[in-house]
């Protein structure tokens, strides 16, 4: 037997703490640790073996699950508190005081008879024989709960279009939805039976999912279903069909409130009263379609309106089915179109958008005024009411430390004061704030400033349309620094700061 091999006759809970586990520095020896044990009248300490370890590791595993139960219980309490669900007792009366309104104290929309029309329109399909509404009244007879009437009255009544970017979906939270933003108040997030409408990607490049509150209904889902127009409800044999109705009255304010925030960023609302969001709810032998909309009350908060558009009974007879299946997809067609439409209208305006702010953002320069493209033509800018003349309130502006005084005739221009005159009257294209800096300086026709105790040279300050003039009228004195002028009889005539009379 190898030498390192323990003992059959030793315990496991007897082994020392191999030279890998961790025991802390200051460990009692092993001697004291036998004195304290035969102390009867002391708590005895368990040894730092490693079952002893393993067992106490258990012990506080055990208390984990309770200690995260716990935690879950309080948090899921908390989240109870502050929603309430859709099948909940209060929810009729917290919706009520939101503004959501039941059919009976809704107003007709506006529109009404136009939807009556595109519901009632004839399709270009053939319609359900009698054998498949036979069908269906003996299926319909036996569904068992609210999940199988979902299947059944779908497959048999609603329309599946060939459009990959327009689906459907069923019984899914509106994740995505802003709580709290007035009609929801309080309320969990709306959880339709079935929703259609685009997905939103269809809505490239514009942001949807950031400019558009309400209008992405998934959280995290790049593809997730955006500004959907119909939404609907369905009850099992038996079950409460006002419920389906004040549920699909919370569904319809959530569509209305994502469809006006989208018309509210373009500029574009609704006429008032207009209705262009569709729900229904049916219990599989009742069907039930509503108009939606929204309507500002006379102290400014919101009413969304539920009013109800056709009634019909899907198992009477085999045209009360075809009426039914008729109203339905008409429905669907139009909630299509609307969304459409309004994902058009989201993409132009922002098209036009990137359009208007695409020259600034590339640093293209923006149209000029004419007055500005040649600032001193035909221009007196600033011009004052207590006759002060253009020449005077130039001067006014101009910064001493911009130019040096002239003490000799001879001395030496700045050469700052050159390349500032130069600088301006080649800037014609710059922007509005450097044309009007260059007429409140109004450089000399030479390109060089004097002290105002020196005569200015001619023509500073007035209107340019003389400049060329006053240019050809005075000749620059080399040796004495001035102007003058040669007269025809031969005199000749000094610029002293006032015009003379020319011949």
């Amino acid at each position: 037997m190898d030498k390192k091999q323990t003992s059959p006759e030793l315990s496991q809970a007897e082994l020392l703490p191999t030279q890998g586990e961790q025991v802390p520095a200051n460990l009692p020896s092993r001697k004291r640790q036998i004195a304290v044990d035969s102390d009867d009248d002391k708590p005895k300490r368990a040894r730092l073996t490693r079952k002893n370890l393993v067992l106490f590791d258990k012990m506080g595993k055990k208390k984990e699950p309770h200690r995260a139960s716990s935690h879950q219980d309080s948090t899921t309490e908390s989240q109870k508190t502050k929603t309430t669900s859709t099948t909940a007792s209060g929810f009729a009366l917290q919706a009520h005081k939101n503004g959501i309104l039941d059919p009976i104290g809704s107003k007709p929309p506006a529109n009404l008879e136009d939807l009556r029309e595109q519901h009632a329109r004839s399709r270009a399909t053939v319609s359900p024989t009698e054998s498949e509404y036979k069908s269906y009244a003996r299926k319909v007879a036996r569904i068992p709960n609210e999940a199988t009437m979902v299947v059944e009255t779908s497959r048999h009544m609603l329309k599946e279009y060939d459009d990959d970017a327009y689906h459907q979906s069923f019984n899914r939270s509106f994740t995505g939805f802003p709580d709290d933003v007035g009609f929801n108040n309080g309320l969990s997030a709306p959880q339709p039976d079935f929703v259609e409408g685009l997905e939103m990607g269809e809505y490239d490049p514009f942001p949807v999912d950031e400019q558009v509150d309400g209008a992405v209904l998934y959280k995290d889902n790049p593809r997730s279903m955006t500004l959907p127009h119909l939404a609907a409800e369905w009850k099992g044999p038996g079950k409460n069909m006002e419920e389906a109705r004040l549920q699909s009255a919370y569904d319809g304010a959530a569509l209305v409130f994502a469809r006006n925030q989208a018309l509210s960023h373009i500029g574009k609302p609704d006429p008032p009263g207009h209705a262009e969001v569709t729900t229904f709810a049916t219990d599989g032998t009742t069907l039930n379609l509503f108009a939606h909309y929204a309507a500002e009350t006379e102290d400014g908060t919101l009413e969304y309106h539920q009013y109800r558009v056709k009634s019909t009974n899907l198992i009477d007879s085999h045209e009360d089915f075809r009426n039914s299946y008729k109203h339905i997809r008409n429905a669907q067609d139009h909630a299509r179109g609307q969304s459409y439409a309004l994902r058009d209208d989201l993409k132009e305006h922002w098209k036009q958008q990137r359009s208007t702010l695409q020259p600034i953002a590339e640093g293209a320069p923006l149209p000029v005024p004419d007055s500005q493209v040649n600032p001193y033509e035909d221009t007196t800018p600033h011009q004052v009411d207590d006759g002060t003349s253009a020449h005077e309130e130039a001067a006014s502006y101009e910064d001493e430390a911009d130019y040096e005084e002239v003490d000799q005739p001879h001395s030496k221009r700045r050469s700052s004061s050159r390349h500032s005159s130069s600088k301006h009257s080649t800037g014609h294209s710059s922007t509005k704030h450097s044309s009007s800096k260059s007429s409140h300086q109004a450089p000399s026709s030479d390109g060089h400033k004097r002290k105002a105790s020196q005569p200015s040279p001619p023509g500073s300050g007035h209107a340019s349309k003389h400049s060329s003039k006053h240019k050809s009228y005075w000749k620059f004195d080399a040796k004495s620094g001035g102007y003058y002028h040669k007269h025809s009889d031969g005199t000749i005539s000094w610029f002293e700061g006032e015009e003379d009379e020319r011949d």
